[in-house]
């Protein structure tokens, strides 16, 4: 897979790109990534990408020329891949838009600064915003960087082991089960048995129930929005029957539990 950043800043990329599975994708040739600068198509001296907004305001706007042309040339190099601006007003980046992403042979990133990009970009050159949440950053290098991360780690051969993307959080809907490894036991805490047991089928089930407990307790609205499989269903009518013999067994408050009391 292609990646191309429109950027003002494509030195913030040199790490990102020098470490990690990303650099071992990019290394063994699974990805390629560069950077285009706006600033690289100005026409003055001080090359200036940025300008005030018509109508007055805080701030300043992202030059049309320059940053049009960053596109264009991005564009040039991947034909058949889509920009996308990374933006507040963006449709929501999840798991979902990752690996809807990571289907695609190439991504153009697009990283606003300022105030944001001047509208008729935007309508003409864009193809898809995205937010990575609702909260307002300096610029769209480091969602870049987010979304870079999740979707490389979708793409065929980046994490080496495919089973890796599959079970990680979300990727089905639920967050992932809970990871344990060495020391056996830590500060008197110990790893739950069953992974100690070499029962492939019941560490399995044992980390199935624990995700669908995880997301229960820390994400319900997955659970709400996804709905249940026939396996989640029997494990929670399993915990409500287990949570309904619980309060039988308590006497409610200010009654007296012993034979004969009132």
């Amino acid at each position: 897979m292609d990646f191309v950043v429109v950027t003002l800043f494509p030195e913030m990329f040199s790490l990102f790109w020098d470490y990690g599975i990303v650099a071992r994708a990019i290394r063994e040739q699974t990805i390629t990534a560069c950077a285009v600068n706006p600033r690289d198509f100005t026409k003055d001296r001080h090359r200036t990408a940025d300008d005030r907004p018509y109508g007055g305001g805080q701030g300043m706007v992202m030059k049309p020329e320059p940053l049009a042309e960053a596109i264009r040339v991005a564009k040039r190099r991947l034909p058949e891949a889509p920009a996308v601006l990374l933006t507040p007003q963006g449709r929501p980046f999840d798991q979902e838009t990752a690996g809807h992403l990571a289907a695609l042979g190439g991504l153009i990133l697009v990283c606003g600064r300022y105030e944001g990009v001047d509208e008729r970009v935007g309508d003409s050159l864009v193809d898809m915003e995205v937010s990575v949440g609702d909260f307002v950053l300096t610029g769209g290098e480091l969602p870049a960087m987010l979304v870079m991360d999740a979707v490389i780690r979708l793409v065929p051969g980046a994490l080496g082991k495919e089973a890796s993307a599959r079970e990680d959080s979300f990727s089905e809907g639920l967050l992932e089960h809970a990871q344990y490894t060495r020391p056996r036991d830590f500060e008197g805490r110990e790893v739950p048995p069953v992974l100690l047991s070499g029962n492939h089928k019941a560490i399995e089930a044992w980390r199935r129930e624990n995700g669908l407990i995880r997301t229960f307790l820390k994400r319900k609205d997955l659970l709400e929005r996804r709905g249940l499989q026939s396996e989640e269903r029997r494990i929670l009518q399993k915990w409500y029957r287990d949570i309904e013999r619980l309060l039988d067994a308590q006497p409610l408050p200010g009654t007296d539990p012993s034979p004969g009391g009132q």
